[in-house]
Parts: C-alpha cells; structure tokens; sequence
C-alpha cells in the first residue's frame, strides 16, 4: 500500500519539477535583464503548458520569466556598438554617464533605451574589461 504512493509522489515531483524547468530562464539565460520585447512563442507555449497541467508551476514560470526578462525575444536583430564609441561615455573615475549612453545609443543603434527604469540590471565592470578601455578602476 506504501509504494503507489511513493510511486505517485515520485511521478508528482518529477512532473513538477519539469514544468519549473520550462521558463525561459533556464533555456535561454543571456536573455535575462531584458525589461521589453517581443514575446517568444515558444517560451510562452512551454509556460502555458505548465498552466494546463498544473497551475502554481505554470504561474511560477511565467511570474519568473517576465520578472527576469527571459520570456523577451526579438528574432534577427542583434545590435552592436563599436567599444571606442561607447568609452565616451565612461568617466575618469570609471563610471558611466548613462545620458551620455543614452545618446550614443539612440545615434548608433536608433532606438530608446530606458537606462533610468528601476528594473534595469546593471553589472559593474571587471578590472580586466576596465584595464581593456585604458581605465583604472575606482576605488
């Protein structure tokens, strides 16, 4: 009588842990720290699935990939902008002017980017990117 039930929480727990793995966070982790886009049909197809089966797994993949950006797709478009172009914007002190980057930004790549929104990921520079640039690192 034991073993059906470990048995039927085994296949709960496998299932439940293979609808938390279907968001776009774990399949697509350079996508994080997006805040707009297009949607990715098939990140939303495979979060609605935890919707269909199991709905606090499905809320949870979709809460987590919108939260993080990761469910944001924009097929074919890539931008890049020449480093020697963005270090205008990088201070003395090794801080960067983000009006400054703005501007760049909208010149080179023509679109907005909202550098003030609160849900903007900002990570700081190693000291082998800075040293790259020619800047020493604050103190």
């Amino acid at each position: 009588m034991r073993a059906p039930f470990r048995l039927i929480g085994g296949v709960l727990i496998a299932s439940l842990l293979t609808q938390m793995t279907a968001c776009g966070t774990i399949f697509y982790p350079d996508r994080r720290g997006q805040i707009d886009g297009k949607i990715d049909p098939a990140i939303a197809a495979l979060d609605a699935v935890g919707l269909l089966f199991y709905i606090i797994p499905g809320l949870i993949a979709f809460a987590v990939d919108f939260a993080t950006g990761a469910i944001y797709f924009e097929p074919g478009r890539t931008a890049q902008v020449a480093p020697e172009k963005l270090k205008e914007a990088i201070g003395a002190d090794g801080k960067v002017d983000n009006h400054k980057l703005q501007t760049i930004l909208e010149t080179e790549l023509g679109r907005s980017f909202p550098l003030d929104d609160p849900r903007l990921i900002q990570h700081k520079g190693s000291t082998q990117q800075l040293a790259m640039f020619g800047l020493q690192p604050a103190a």
